[in-house]
């Protein structure tokens, strides 16, 4: 067929196992495919769990100007302006009772926690952290603590948890356990146990920024990897899971593309543009 529209007003794509291949980078063919959205009338915004500061770089590499959901959903950015639109914070009152609730059960934790803002700091016990080397671009500041005092000091946008011995879907499946309803907890990829504000997800900050392009879930084709990309393939008309990705999101996708090493998004985007 030649001459149809692109059936998708909107592509939304995780950043880390999605778009982002393992080195790093993103594919030629990639970046071909998503540019021929745009150009055929179609947004294309990242839906990352990273927050702005660990987001900005990646994006101003890809020469991407639209609108970027960071923090699972917390923060709206406009990358083209590097202006924040809108920032949800998490309550430290819950965030320390959550920890309490959680050691208490489980033993020890590391904690790690991920400040506010454009340039917001991530604090971690290097303990269960690697610090990232001050002169690796592909690496993003993180700055030790060794009193847990500072994590509260400055406004949140989410915490890290690991623990010494339970794996990752180990330590979220207790975590929901034992603080569901006082805080939001996602799984968000490997060693990323992720402790949020209550109801917040991917789906509600790709909500806000596609309102503001005029789009809606039914308009949208998403992609990604992970349990915490399954609110978004639920609010998504179709929601597309990488080769490797999470059993969990397996579980609810419409279907199944190659992996981020192997042009996943492109291998699914192209037939779709073939007859714009």
């Amino acid at each position: 067929m030649t001459g149809g529209a692109f059936p998708y007003g909107l592509v939304a794509t995780d950043l880390d196992g999605t778009l982002l291949r393992h080195d790093g980078t993103v594919s030629s063919r990639t970046r071909d495919a998503l540019k021929a959205v745009v150009k055929a009338g179609s947004a294309h915004i990242v839906v990352t769990g990273r927050n702005v500061a660990w987001t900005k770089h990646v994006l101003d590499d890809l020469g991407y100007d639209g609108l970027a959901v960071c923090g699972q959903g917390a923060q709206v950015f406009h990358a083209g302006e590097h202006r924040l639109l809108t920032s949800v914070t998490l309550d430290r009152r819950a965030a320390r009772h959550a920890v309490d609730e959680l050691e208490a059960e489980l033993g020890p934790l590391w904690i790690a926690a991920s400040r506010d803002g454009t340039d917001g700091a991530v604090l971690v016990d290097p303990a269960g952290f690697p610090v990232p080397a001050p002169d690796d671009d592909n690496s993003l500041a993180a700055v030790p603590y060794n009193d847990r005092a500072e994590l509260w000091a400055e406004p949140l946008m989410k915490l890290y948890i690991r623990h010494p011995e339970l794996g990752d879907d180990e330590l979220a499946e207790a975590a929901h356990r034992l603080v569901n309803g006082t805080v939001g907890v996602v799984m968000a990829g490997p060693g990323t146990v992720e402790v949020l504000p209550l109801g917040l997800t991917k789906a509600s900050g790709l909500s806000i920024a596609a309102r503001r392009l005029g789009v809606k879930g039914q308009d949208t084709i998403a992609f990604g990897d992970m349990p915490n990309d399954i609110p978004m393939f639920r609010w998504a008309a179709r929601g597309v899971a990488m080769a490797d990705a999470h059993p969990e999101l397996l579980a609810v996708a419409d279907e199944v593309t190659a992996g981020c090493d192997d042009d996943g998004i492109a291998k699914t985007l192209e037939p779709l543009l073939a007859g714009v």
